[in-house]
Order: structure tokens, then sequence, then C-alpha cells
């Protein structure tokens, strides 16, 4: 029983130190070797995780319950009053704040859309600063788009498309900015739900991670030993993944849950501004604005939601496809067998 309770306790704990291990982009401040062996399988799946695995269920299925009641009625009803000012002006802010990021991109020169990404030539820095420009203009957000788009294409061809995975979020901002631009919903898809769904690939393909290359974020305890409270450092990176992937798969789900999972992780990003400093904020500044607006987005009945007793099963398939894409993805890209 005490065991079960110091798990609950360091699990309830990474979901409030979020901003210290689980928020900052570890290949921003450590080194990392991409093409290195991950953690085997058979490491990650063990005990911990499954106990942690069924606990983020349990609360994600409370909440989706939740939402279904007068009480969940009320919370919407709350988060619509207080985030009304972002909702208006949700385009806007995203534009603004994108055109922030991209312009310092360019100040700092000689990069491809995160710090880590180096380019050899200026060539991107230039685009970068014809992007924030195109920003000013819903005309030619299109061209936005386009850009960011060819930044990505073109960071991949450098660094590999395993290493962009970490980034898919820049593909839907590019998406979003080109479908607003020109005034379209493909397929019937909000352009904000396409920035939604990215966001969550990227945070669930971070987490995954977490787990494989635990080692890349223990220097970031060694200068922040606070952040693990006392707290067994392996075990601590696996509940801090966890909860990543778990609010990461609530931004795919309804409207309540993904609004609450937007509010927290928003949170954690803006708190890992004062442990990481600029860096981090400059670089966590588009995904911080695209939680925001899902935090303010209100909308719901507009189309079908899924069912309550789905969510388990859902989960489930997220979690195993995650880990195993990452994994067979790495197994293609640099040999060794998953294990």
């Amino acid at each position: 029983m005490l065991l079960l309770r110091n798990k609950v306790g360091a699990f309830a704990l990474a979901s409030v130190l979020l901003p210290g291990a689980a928020e900052a982009h570890v290949k921003w401040f450590c080194a990392f070797d991409v093409a290195g062996q991950p953690v085997g399988l058979a490491n990650v799946l063990c005990q911990d995780f499954e106990f942690l695995v069924a606990l983020s269920m349990i609360l994600l299925v409370l909440g989706a319950l939740i939402e279904t009641t007068p009480l969940g009625t009320a919370l919407l009803r709350s988060l619509d009053l207080a985030t009304r000012i972002l909702h208006r002006y949700q385009s806007g802010m995203i534009r603004l704040v994108a055109g922030g990021f991209f312009l310092s991109l360019w100040y700092l020169g000689n990069l491809y859309l995160t710090p880590e990404l180096t380019a050899g030539s200026a060539i991107p820095s230039w685009v970068q600063l014809l992007i924030a420009m195109s920003m000013l203009s819903r005309r030619t957000l299109p061209l936005a788009g386009l850009g960011i788009a060819a930044l990505f294409i073109s960071a991949a061809g450098q660094y590999g498309m395993f290493h962009l995975m970490d980034y898919p979020i820049f593909l839907g901002l590019a998406a979003y900015l080109a479908c607003i631009g020109l005034g379209i919903t493909p397929f019937g898809i909000r352009p904000l739900d396409l920035l939604r769904f990215s966001a969550a690939i990227t945070l669930m393909w971070a987490s995954v991670e977490k787990w494989a290359y635990p080692q890349w974020t223990y220097p970031l305890f060694m200068t922040h030993p606070a952040m693990t409270m006392g707290f067994d450092v392996s075990f601590y990176l696996r509940a801090a993944g966890v909860v990543e992937f778990t609010l990461a798969f609530a931004l795919m789900w309804t409207p309540l849950v993904r609004r609450i999972s937007a509010t927290i992780l928003a949170g954690t990003f803006i708190g890992a501004i004062g442990e990481f400093g600029m860096i981090d904020a400059i670089g966590h500044s588009c995904i911080i604005a695209v939680l925001l607006a899902l935090m303010a987005d209100d909308a719901r009945g507009m189309q079908r939601q899924p069912k309550t007793r789905w969510l388990p099963a859902a989960y489930t398939v997220a979690l195993i496809g995650f880990l195993i894409g990452y994994y067979s993805f790495h197994a293609a890209m640099f040999g060794e067998a998953l294990t």
C-alpha cells in the first residue's frame, strides 16, 4: 500500500512538475544522438509503466464522464467566459506570435525552425524573415505556409525525417495559415483542428522520446535537481512521459477534455520559461499560442463526438501505435532490432 501511495504521489508530482522536465525540449539544452540505440521496449514496458498508463486512462474516463453532466456544461461555459477574448482574436494571436517567432529565428541566423537545427547557409534566415512579414496580411498567409513547409522539408533533407518527427506542429501551422489565407476548410476540417492534431502528434512523439532516451534528460536534473522532489529519476521521467502523452492524446478528444488538457499544457510550457529562459520562450512560443487557441476553442456539437466507452481502446491503440511507430522508424533508419 505504501508503494502504491508513493507511485500515485510521484505521478501527481510529475503532473505538477512538467515545466521542469517534460516540457523543456532536451535537444535544445543537452547533448543527444538520434542515431544511438534507444532503451529496449521490454525495459520501457515495465510494471511501473503499466500502472501509470492505467491510472491515466482512469483519469481520462472520469474527465469524459464529467463532461456529460451539468458540471461539465458549467465548466465549458466558464471556460467560454474566461477565454472569450482569446477566442475572438484567435487567428490574430497565432499570426502575431508566429511572426515574432520567425523574426527571432531570422535575427539569430542560420537556423531551421528550432534552435538545434542549424543551417549551412543564410537562405533559411531570409526565408524566415519573409514568413514573418507574410503574417501582416491575410492574403500572404498561404506564402507563409509554403515557406514553413519548405523549411521543414529542407531540414528533413539535412537531418533526416526521424529527427523532424519532433516537429509536425510546423506542418500543422503551415496548413493552418494556408487555409486561413485561402478561406478554405479541407474535407470539412477546421484549420484550428489541423493545428490541434499536429500539436497532439508532436507531443505524443516527444513523450515516447522521454521513455526511449531518458539519459538525454539526466544533465537537466544535475543542473535543476529540485525538479524530481527527491523521487527516483527514472520513475519520474516515465511518469512525466505518461502525463505528457495522456494530455496530448486528450487534445484529440471531446471539447471539455481537450480544453482542460490545452490549459494544463499551456501552463506547463509557460512555467518552463522561468527555468530555461529565452531559448525556451522563443522555441515554444508557437505551440503555446496554439494551446491557448485550443483552450479558447468554444466549438462543440459541430462534429460527431467520440463515445466515452471507446476512450480506453482509442488510448491503448494510440499508445501502442506511437511506441511501435517510434521504434520501428528508428530501426528502419538506423538499424538494430526492436528489443
